[in-house]
């Protein structure tokens, strides 16, 4: 009876074990069909900085590698193998956790034993549809031939710009009806980074995280992160939509000063651009086709141009060849001091093109819009004048 309930014990012992460890560390099983003996694969994470750092590595053998470690919390990491293009994005958690490696493409492997991988997988999945939407838009615009009429060309676009539009704020739609996730954490921190974060609306979704959430090592990260982005928005506050877009005046390439609220009563584009700027003049004959087709119907444009850069023999030789060139048939000033131009210092102005829409009463409306974007925008304006 006794050595019963020693066996007993012991077998309980063992199974409390087994769960301890998987409260503390992480097993990553991983299945690497077809990956030859000897190739390492490597375990990363992207720190403070933006950077990979290897946190661990293994060696395949006969199809299979395995790597053992601990986290404190859930976080993104990439499995990589050497010869294999891309990385196998993942949430990590101290379990059990099988990956059947595809060597062809990364990206495309099977993970499974994480819980808070579900997450990041339903964001993935999410962004999966918005790839196979664009795809099914662009093969329709394919079977319309080489020389569709421009009514159809324009719809299809106009769907197109729709879809760029839900993509872009998918992130912060997915945050904010996830907002119990790790996952969410973590990807509040990787948008951070892109251009167009929108610190409001993120900072008001980070407030909505359960405390235990917020308190975590990661959390604060995030925390310090968004307090210093709104430090930053705090500095060019008076430039957000909504906002009365601040005057200004300039010289124009004779020698009279334009102000802006010489405009007020009419909607308005501030187009930042420049003669060397090789995107600005691609997007110049949209821009062209806006005004004429909108000019007698009330709008303006006041372009205000860089040029000015170190390499230019003579600037202002070089900006009214390209109003000239571009048959830009508007309102242009230039202090020709590149980037220390004061209306591009005064509208924080850190690339080119850039835009600010204003309407009729001089309020800021819309940023950087382009193409078929800036077409409906201004569409909407005048029609609502």
């Amino acid at each position: 009876m006794m050595k019963k309930i020693l066996m007993l014990l012991a077998i309980v012992i063992t199974i409390c074990s087994c769960n301890q460890r998987k409260d503390t560390e992480y097993v990553i099983n991983g299945n690497a069909e077809g990956v030859h003996n000897g190739i390492r694969v490597r375990l990363a994470q992207i720190d403070e900085k933006g950077q990979q750092v290897i946190k661990d590595s293994a060696i395949v053998m006969d199809s299979k590698f395995t790597i053992k470690g601990s986290v404190d919390e859930p976080g993104i990491y990439f499995l990589s193998a050497d010869g294999s293009p891309g990385n196998v994005v993942f949430m990590l958690e101290n379990s059990d956790i099988t990956i059947d490696f595809n060597k062809e493409i990364p990206m495309e492997s099977k993970v499974i034993g994480s819980e808070s991988n579900k997450s990041y997988e339903a964001f993935q999945n999410g962004m999966l549809q918005f790839k196979e939407e664009g795809g099914a838009i662009m093969t329709k615009f394919r079977e319309l031939g080489n020389d569709p009429a421009p009514e159809k060309r324009d719809s299809i676009k106009k769907v197109m710009e729709d879809l760029r539009e839900r993509q872009s704020a998918y992130p912060l739609k997915f945050v904010q009806e996830n907002n119990n996730t790790f996952f969410s954490l973590n990807l509040i921190q990787l948008e951070s980074s892109r251009a167009g974060f929108d610190i409001l609306k993120y900072k008001d979704a980070y407030e909505s995280f359960p405390e235990d959430l917020k308190n975590s090592n990661r959390g604060q990260i995030v925390k310090q992160k968004l307090d210093e982005l709104y430090k930053e928005y705090e500095k060019t506050a008076y430039l957000e939509i909504g906002k009365i877009a601040p005057n200004f005046e300039s010289q124009t390439p004779d020698g009279k000063v334009v102000s802006l609220k010489d405009l007020r009563g009419k909607v308005t584009i501030i187009d930042f651009w420049a003669a060397w700027c090789g995107p600005c003049r691609r997007e110049n004959p949209n821009v062209v086709k806006v005004y004429e087709q909108y000019h007698d119907k009330g709008l303006e444009i006041i372009g205000v141009s860089l040029d000015g850069a170190p390499n230019q023999k003579d600037p202002k030789k070089a900006w009214l060849d390209a109003i000239e060139k571009d048959g830009l048939e508007w309102h242009h000033v230039s202090s020709l001091k590149y980037f220390n131009d004061d209306v591009a210092k005064l509208y924080n102005i850190e690339s080119i093109p850039a835009t600010y829409i204003l309407d009729e009463e001089g309020k800021i409306v819309a940023k950087n819009l382009r193409g078929f974007a800036l077409e409906r925008k201004i569409r909407q304006l005048i029609l609502d004048l």
